[in-house]
C-alpha cells in the first residue's frame, strides 16, 4: 500500500491529481471531478477543520464495530460503495479550488508525518494508529483518482 506519509508516494497522489482537468469523466459513479475532489477534502476537513460534528457515542460504537475495519484495512474499495451523509457532495463545485485544496492538505499531512497521527483520534473511530490513518487516506484517495481514470 502506498503511504501518504513518504516524500515519493504524496508526490505520486499529487502528480496523479494534477493529471485530472475539469472535463475528466468517472469510469463509474455518480460524482463529477470537482465533487469527487470536494468530497476526498472531507476526510482531511474531519482532521484539520473542525467543521464536521463528532457522532454520538451510540453511533461511534456502530461505526467502530461495523465500519471502522473495512476503512482502515488495506483492502481496496468496491466501486460505487456505500458513502457517509458528510461525504456526499451534490452541489457543483469549482474544480481549481477543491484541487488545490486537495494537494494543500496532502501536503500538510506529509509534513505533520506519521508521528503526529500515531494514536491521534478519528471523529469516527476513535484512537488509530498511524498506519490506520495512512491506510484511510490512502485507499480513499486512490479509489477515486482510480475512478477518474489516472
Amino acid at each position: 500500500m502506498k503511504n501518504v506519509f513518504s516524500t515519493a508516494d504524496c508526490n505520486e497522489f499529487k502528480n496523479r491529481i494534477n493529471q485530472l482537468t475539469p472535463e475528466s469523466k468517472a469510469l463509474w459513479g455518480k460524482m463529477n471531478v470537482a465533487q469527487m475532489l470536494a468530497h476526498c477534502n472531507v476526510a482531511y476537513e474531519m482532521v484539520y477543520e473542525g467543521i464536521h460534528p463528532k457522532p454520538n457515542a451510540s453511533l461511534r460504537l456502530i461505526l467502530k464495530l461495523l465500519v471502522k475495519n473495512s476503512v482502515v484495512n488495506e483492502k481496496p474499495y468496491p466501486k460505487n460503495n456505500h458513502t457517509a451523509p458528510q461525504f456526499i457532495i451534490k452541489e457543483e463545485r469549482n474544480f481549481n479550488i477543491e484541487r488545490d485544496r486537495l494537494i494543500i492538505y496532502l501536503n500538510k499531512t506529509h509534513e505533520l508525518g506519521d508521528d503526529h497521527f500515531e494514536g491521534k483520534e478519528s471523529l469516527s473511530f476513535g484512537k488509530l494508529s498511524a498506519m490506520e490513518w495512512n491506510n484511510m487516506f490512502t485507499k480513499h484517495l486512490n479509489h477515486h483518482l482510480n475512478q477518474f481514470g489516472v
